[in-house]
């Protein structure tokens, strides 16, 4: 399902003079087209815990799997909050991205098979997942890989480069 486009503001405390804010569609093919992104969810005890991992922005909305029984997973349980991140690991050149949301459990079926598609059409065959019990499996993940989705509430870009920006966009 497509989602409305976001407000763009641009935050002039943190940016170039003649800064423009960042356009919503530049930000979104950079969430599609990125290969590595990191997650932040709460602890129980309220330290963070950060992790890389995989994703893939379908329909508006950031997705990831992780294993029932790791950290990210028991974290979600009790605290859905959670920001996902990408972008470049330089100072002067390329666009972060900062996504905050909710991660809810996806379960549907239907969706989970679109999903698994779409993960193998991104990252290729050592990354297809087959759908069973609501989760996906796959030989090195018997017991299943939870996905999550994950619907920006508000998102942040960080341009840098020639000129610097902070964009924020209110969904």
């Amino acid at each position: 399902m497509a989602r409305n486009e976001p407000v763009a503001e641009l935050d002039a405390r943190f940016s170039s003079e003649n800064a423009t804010p960042t356009p919503w569609a530049e930000a979104r093919r950079l969430l599609e087209d990125a290969e590595v992104y990191w997650l932040s969810t709460v602890r129980l005890d309220g330290r963070p815990h950060v992790t890389t991992l995989l994703s893939v922005w379908r329909d508006g909305a950031l997705y990831f799997c992780t294993g029932p029984g790791e950290q990210k997973a028991r974290n979600l349980v009790r605290n859905q909050h959670c920001i996902l991140t990408t972008g470049r690991n330089t100072l002067d050149e390329g666009l972060d991205l900062v996504v905050e949301g909710d991660a809810v459990r996806v379960t549907d079926e239907t969706q989970l098979h679109g999903l698994a598609d779409a993960w193998g059409a991104k990252y290729g065959p050592d990354w297809r997942f087959e759908v069973r019990d609501g989760a996906f499996v796959q030989g090195e993940i018997p017991d299943g890989a939870l996905v999550y989705e994950v619907v920006p509430t508000t998102a942040f870009g960080f341009a840098k480069g020639d000129e610097f920006s902070q964009t924020r966009w209110r969904f």
